[in-house]
């Protein structure tokens, strides 16, 4: 029996997520996406594994740049996982995020951790690719606060206490 595709979203969005930007350099500039699809997958060595669209832009700049970062965003940066969750040019969405490099990569400077990761494989995942990332560098905002979450469709907050 066939598993409707809507039916498997709704069900799986019940499974709270943090929210990210994944991002690379390029010849024409910084370009990045918005994705809730990123885990780690082993200490030794340090991988962590993002899945791509098949169809993204970002996928296209991370296969020929063979790089890229996650910004892991923090509560109250839902206009950035908008922003570049949109079809909006690249320059744009740079433009309004303050942003540094870090490792070569683009860190957006809010974000409450990040990573740099060199491609160790691309794999195929039905309508996304799945790349695998070695860490080549890492950081936290040493005041911390909280993740922004997807569940349900709807961005949310974590919330400690009963």
């Amino acid at each position: 029996m066939a598993t409707d595709p809507q039916r498997f979203r709704e069900v799986m969005g019940h499974f709270a997520t943090g929210v990210a930007v994944v991002a690379c350099g390029g010849p024409g500039g910084p370009s990045g996406l918005t994705t809730s699809a990123v885990a780690a997958v082993s200490l030794d060595p340090p991988l962590l594994l993002v899945c791509f669209d098949n169809a993204s832009r970002t996928l296209e700049a991370v296969r020929a740049e063979r790089r890229f970062s996650v910004n892991v965003l923090r509560e109250g940066q839902e206009e950035i996982a908008l922003l570049f969750a949109s079809k909006s040019e690249m320059g744009e969405k740079f433009a309004s995020v303050d942003h540094a490099s870090e490792d070569g990569l683009p860190v957006l400077r809010d974000a409450i951790a990040w990573t740099a990761c060199d491609v160790r494989e691309l794999l195929p995942g039905g309508d996304h690719t799945i790349a695998l990332g070695a860490i080549t560098a890492l950081g936290a905002d040493p005041a911390e606060g909280r993740p922004l979450l997807h569940h349900r469709g709807a961005f949310a907050g974590l919330h400690h206490g009963a």
